[in-house]
């Protein structure tokens, strides 16, 4: 004979999850905010609802709101904002917030914001990062501080470029420049100096001092 072990009377049951609350839908009204939660008024019941994570548009008094919550003293949330009153647009614009870190990630196509007018702003830095980049405005204006651009080609194309400046400074290895009309230099002083060659030519030269005229080197030729 062989030997078999007997099976036990009872096996071992599996834990059973926990229960889940019961969770209910309702429709209701923003009465008030304290910090992170909203009071919210539907039918008899008055509750303490905190904006969830999906509910972009931040709610305000006298919004009408759908609501998610568990029975009487359990967690609750405010999951959209269905309605708001035209009064309580006066408040100021709809505002759409989310606590944290965010990145708005479109996989395939475009990405396209319209609006009358549009305002981007930063509280510490901006970055724009694009392989093409263009700007068409029919006016534009940038006021900066400091302002710094690095560039391997920049060209300027225009009818008409005008600078106001304290001190300019121009540094580069070759600089040539054309003007086809009058280029015309206004200043106190005016001091050119060549560390080799020094050439002016035209097929007129005028030169007039109203007091002196003074030329002076180790040989002058004239003619």
């Amino acid at each position: 004979m062989h030997d078999t072990l007997a099976a036990p009377a009872t096996r071992r049951r599996r834990a059973a999850p926990p229960a889940t609350p019961a969770a209910h839908w309702c429709v209701g009204v923003v009465t008030a905010r304290q910090g992170e939660r909203f009071a919210v008024v539907s039918g008899a019941q008055a509750l303490q609802l905190q904006r969830a994570v999906g509910c972009l548009l931040e709610p305000r008094p006298g919004d009408t709101v759908a609501c998610l919550h568990t029975e009487a003293g359990g967690e609750g949330w405010v999951m959209a904002v269905l309605t708001r009153e035209p009064a309580n647009e006066t408040d100021g614009p709809h505002r759409l917030s989310l606590p944290g870190d965010t990145e708005l990630s479109v996989g395939r196509g475009r990405l396209s914001l319209q609006a009358t007018d549009l305002a981007l702003r930063a509280d510490q830095g901006l970055s724009v990062q694009a392989h093409d980049a263009r700007l068409t405005v029919d006016s534009g204006e940038a006021v900066a501080r400091q302002w710094r651009m690095s560039a391997g080609v920049m060209k300027l194309v225009g009818s008409l470029l005008s600078t106001v400046v304290d001190r300019a400074q121009h540094f580069s290895r070759h600089h040539l420049r054309r003007t086809e009309g009058l280029d015309r230099v206004h200043a106190t002083h005016l001091d050119c100096e060549a560390e080799q060659l020094l050439r002016l030519s035209g097929e007129h030269a005028l030169v007039n001092g109203e007091k002196l005229v003074k030329a002076r080197g180790a040989q002058i030729h004239f003619g």
